[in-house]
């Protein structure tokens, strides 16, 4: 695709941010010469409707409304406080449960010309969404095993997602460049490579073979591990667009109300997920790299069970041992050990100073050390 039609589409996306009020909802006042100008000019052009909705609708319904790509780019960007600032990473965050869900009909067209049979050959039963999010959705069926209806959870790809994902990338590379060029400030947050992680992550996530196999080697790996597990997957029944696997019953974990009712200890489940997600990054190498709450399900034993794998992580032998270490220092307040390792690891440049890195390290640790969670802005800890 051309620079032009790029620019195009930026320029519709940035007028879809200034119409909703996302543009003018920003901290403009701590802005100086011309962006605070622009700043000012978006605010002139906001739909007075849009005022009235707080930030994180505003965005919502601007990102929504410019479809599900850029949904996705919200949502990426909602795991990523360095760049955004935290506040909006929140917002982006909600972005998760506003999407809508296409017909049924649309569905069944897509599964039948991924797995090449009829959905009536499939399954015994085909229901109706029950879940949405920016590449795919969700949608509860029965299908036979040995002679035995199972309920299903059917995941199936939206129709033309990935031509509109593909076309909107372009104007997503072409504002990171200009970022780069116009902001200085920028750049060592690296505009353009995180552009080019969205655009590898994506790619993955759109042949849902891929998550099959992710599924079934996190499944491989954990299968001795206390209260915790994934999805069992329905080989046959799974294609590039489609993936078929285990009906989940559980309480969501975002869902703090219904966990309490049904009597789970929510301390216990923490300290769960948290040994859990630690064995399978420093123990296996390798992870499910999007377990926000929406993601994960709390059986009513207290197991954890871990879905939407599109995205996974791996680590080697060297970068698990340099990650133990780390955290051990910083638990243990070897600040000066967490330096070494940081050297160790080619993480910091030999000229550098050790003992005064140490020191700065020492900086970051400290004020953390016995605060609640809730008081830590992960934002101020990354920068």
């Amino acid at each position: 695709m051309s620079n032009v039609s790029a620019g195009f589409r930026l320029v519709r996306a940035g007028w879809v941010l200034v119409r909703e009020g996302v543009v003018a909802a920003l901290p403009g006042e701590e802005l100086s010469g011309l962006p605070k100008f622009g700043w000012r000019m978006a605010r002139l052009f906001t739909r007075r409707r849009a005022l009235a909705y707080e930030r994180s609708d505003r965005l919502a319904k601007a990102v929504v409304r410019l479809g599900p790509s850029y949904v996705k780019l919200g949502q990426f960007l909602a795991t990523r406080p360095d760049v955004v600032g935290n506040d909006m990473a929140l917002d982006l965050a909600t972005l998760q449960d506003k999407m809508h869900t296409f017909p049924r009909a649309e569905a069944i067209a897509a599964v039948e010309a991924s797995l090449g049979r009829k959905v009536g050959d499939l399954y015994t039963q085909f229901g109706d969404p029950v879940a949405a999010a920016s590449i795919a959705q969700v949608h509860a069926a029965d299908a036979l095993h040995d002679g035995i209806a199972t309920k299903v959870a059917v995941k199936v790809i939206r129709p033309g997602v990935r031509r509109r994902f593909f076309q909107d990338l372009e104007s997503y590379f072409l504002a990171a460049r200009l970022q780069e060029k116009y902001i200085p400030s920028s750049r060592r947050l690296r505009p353009v490579e995180v552009t080019q992680t969205l655009a590898q992550t994506t790619k993955i996530e759109m042949d849902l073979r891929l998550e099959a196999a992710a599924l079934s080697e996190l499944g491989e790996s954990t299968r001795d591990d206390p209260g915790f597990r994934v999805p069992s997957v329905d080989w046959e029944r799974t294609g590039r667009d489609v993936l078929t696997m285990e009906w989940v019953d559980g309480v969501k974990m975002n869902d703090i109300a219904g966990l309490e009712a049904a009597g789970h200890d929510l301390k216990a489940i923490a300290a769960n997920l948290i040994q859990s997600f630690l064995r399978h990054t420093l123990r296996d190498g390798f992870f499910h790299a999007d377990m926000h709450p929406g993601n994960l399900f709390v059986e009513a034993n207290g197991t954890i069970v871990a879905v939407d794998l599109g995205i996974a992580g791996r680590l080697g032998k060297k970068e698990r041992r340099f990650l133990a270490e780390i955290l051990y220092g910083f638990i243990t307040r070897d600040y000066l050990r967490v330096a070494e390792v940081h050297f160790e690891a080619g993480y910091v440049p030999r000229q550098h100073n050790v003992a005064a890195f140490a020191q700065a390290i020492r900086a970051i640790g400290e004020p953390i050390h016995g605060q609640p969670a809730e008081t830590i802005s992960m934002a101020k800890l990354l920068t």
